[in-house]
């Protein structure tokens, strides 16, 4: 269990604010952002290798704010390895059991479910010079875990590995930790992982936390626009309320149940927006005319956009539909958006 009350920590020019969470035992949690927005630091700072200015960390009920990292309980794998290079893989791995008293029989059996939980080994003998970038990533999460932390901290583990390689990564990821009595925190910038591997997440921007909750809440339901554009919601407005009525420059959208006027913006997923060339509601739904400005082919999907009057609406459709239409950039069609899948924000 990790407790994170009010912390802050300043690194020159950079500060992190008013940092509140709470990861439970034994679970899986994401911290993402973009790049520069804190996530390292607050990383560094639970493991205890930035300072402190204010605040309190705690592990499993005990504070550890004043400890060294070393006497924490805790195991850190970063994007670029660390690995010795000159030692085995083998020689690696066991390189933490030096300094724990863990009896003989239990490291082994330790070592050997880690080894066949990663696949790695074929590799034992092997110097870190002669293994691939997802090699070196499967033995430095066996060197973090053979210890069994009460915390594994992993920052991006999974950035420059090639697509194959990542998923096969988060799978062990996700192995390691259902057979472990390990919490996880890993920060990333792909909120895929986030969807592949966490129970919970938090959102950072600036050094402040936007958001935490679970996936769905982040994800289906993002407390400001900041958050709705980094989880891949593409359209977000500026809007205006009225009861169940939102404004948009021109449009008037029906929604599904009363808003806040507090509330600022509207937020669509891409994929909930239907496009057709019928104008004719269904249940409901709010139909807008207008011509489509750009299509552009997604492997899997198309994402279509339209403006009409002065916004531009994008969608994601799959090929097999797009592809019994004839549009064009300029055709005229009808944007068809479902009140329930209109979030106010």
């Amino acid at each position: 269990m990790i407790k994170i009350e009010d912390l802050h920590v300043t690194l020159l020019d950079f500060k992190l604010r008013d940092i509140h969470l709470v990861i439970e035992e034994n679970e899986f949690f994401v911290l993402m952002g973009p790049t520069g927005a804190g996530k390292t630091v607050l990383l560094e700072a639970i493991a205890g290798l930035v300072p402190v200015s204010r605040g309190k960390i705690f592990i499993q009920e005990n504070e550890v704010t004043g400890l060294a990292p070393e006497k924490r309980g805790i195991g850190i794998v970063y994007q670029d390895h660390a690995l010795f290079p000159h030692l085995t893989v083998q020689e690696n791995i066991t390189y933490g059991l030096h300094f724990h008293r863990i009896d003989s029989a239990e490291s082994e059996s330790r070592f050997r479910h880690l080894i066949k939980t990663l696949n790695i080994s074929h590799i034992l003998k092997r110097f870190p010079i002669h293994l691939s970038g997802g090699e070196k990533q499967r033995v430095a999460l066996a060197r973090a875990l053979i210890v069994e932390p009460e915390v594994l901290l992993l920052d991006e583990p999974l950035t420059g590995l090639d697509p194959n390689l990542r998923e096969e990564v988060r799978y062990a990821l996700k192995q390691l930790h259902q057979s472990s009595r390990v919490t996880f925190f890993m920060v990333t910038h792909d909120f895929a992982d986030a969807l592949f591997l966490a129970e919970r997440v938090a959102v950072i921007n600036q050094g402040r936390i936007e958001q935490s909750g679970t996936k769905k809440d982040v994800f289906q339901r993002p407390a400001s626009p900041f958050v709705a554009e980094f989880v891949g919601i593409k359209n977000v407005f500026k809007a205006t309320f009225h009861g169940r009525k939102a404004f948009v420059g021109e449009l008037k959208i029906d929604l599904a149940e009363s808003v806040d006027e507090t509330k600022r913006h509207i937020a669509i997923r891409p994929e909930d927006v239907l496009i057709s060339d019928k104008s004719h509601s269904h249940n409901g739904d709010n139909v807008i005319g207008g011509r489509i400005v750009s299509l552009s082919d997604h492997g899997l999907f198309f994402a279509v956009s339209v403006r009409t009057g002065d916004v531009v609406i994008q969608a994601w459709m799959p090929k097999s539909i797009l592809l019994d239409r004839q549009w064009t950039h300029g055709s005229e069609v009808h944007v068809h958006l479902n009140p329930s899948v209109i979030h106010a924000l």
